[in-house]
């Protein structure tokens, strides 16, 4: 078997729900995204510790009234879900058991289905690299409370609202945004020889996800510019999206 096969393996997601009387309430108070604005389409969005660095990163919808679907890497549902009854105790709100989903490319964009026809080693292969390609970053146990969601460009997907108020982690998030600016980010690069890990940091340069290719691997990284012209790294384009500035517009 493939490197790239063992990490389709090993690749999962779960999907759990959330509903009830104060289900947009207490989500308002934990993601980093304005709940108010969510609809019937996946947004990339994250719950930070104290600290301010991303714990839990995620994807959600409003699939109706007080009902919102999450996706999260299946090794962090367990701890997600402990975290949602710890935070959530003195809120009405029902957690559903997490349920295993599908990620897969829909319209040339990374997303997640219950299909039984998007279940495939191939989807999953698919979704990494549209994921890779595009930013779309997954964060697994082994990331958990590693990177800060500007590092990320998170903002830059939508992900973040600086206006909504207080959120997990706000505090130490708001601050680097307004008063200074992260000096290492997201990249997309492409490399040779063996696939690092999640996690893994080549010299000063750490890995958030990756995938083997022929000629070697892609990869989105975190990283300072000047760190990457000195490895034997090479960049790729992202969207245009995000290759802006990752500081505050002046």
């Amino acid at each position: 078997m493939t490197q790239s096969s063992n990490l389709s393996a090993v690749l999962q997601f779960s999907q759990l729900t959330i509903q009830g009387e104060d289900a947009e309430k207490f989500l308002q108070g934990q993601l980093t995204c304005d709940v108010t604005k969510l609809g019937l389409s996946y947004q990339a969005a994250a719950i930070g510790n104290l600290k301010g660095r991303i714990e839990f990163g995620i994807w959600i919808k409003k699939q109706a009234e007080k009902h919102y679907d999450v996706v999260i890497s299946s090794d962090c549902a367990e701890s997600f879900q402990a975290h949602l009854n710890k935070y959530g105790a003195f809120s009405k709100f029902e957690t559903s058991a997490p349920a295993a989903i599908s990620p897969c490319v829909l319209a040339d964009e990374p997303t997640f289905s219950h299909k039984d026809d998007h279940n495939t080693a191939e989807d999953t292969q698919a979704w990494m690299a549209c994921s890779i390609a595009t930013g779309n970053y997954w964060i697994v146990a082994a990331t958990q409370g590693e990177f800060q969601p500007q590092e990320l460009r998170l903002h830059q997907r939508g992900g973040m609202d600086y206006d909504k108020g207080c959120y997990l982690g706000q505090e130490v998030i708001a601050r680097i945004y307004f008063k200074s600016a992260p000096k290492a980010f997201l990249h997309y690069v492409k490399g040779t020889g063996d696939v690092p890990t999640a996690g893994e940091k080549l010299d000063k340069i750490q890995v958030v996800n990756s995938m083997q290719t022929d000629e070697g691997f892609i990869a989105l990284v975190v990283a300072r510019p000047e760190q990457l012209a000195e490895s034997d790294l090479s960049i790729l384009d992202l969207p245009a999206a995000l290759q802006i500035d990752v500081a505050r517009p002046k």
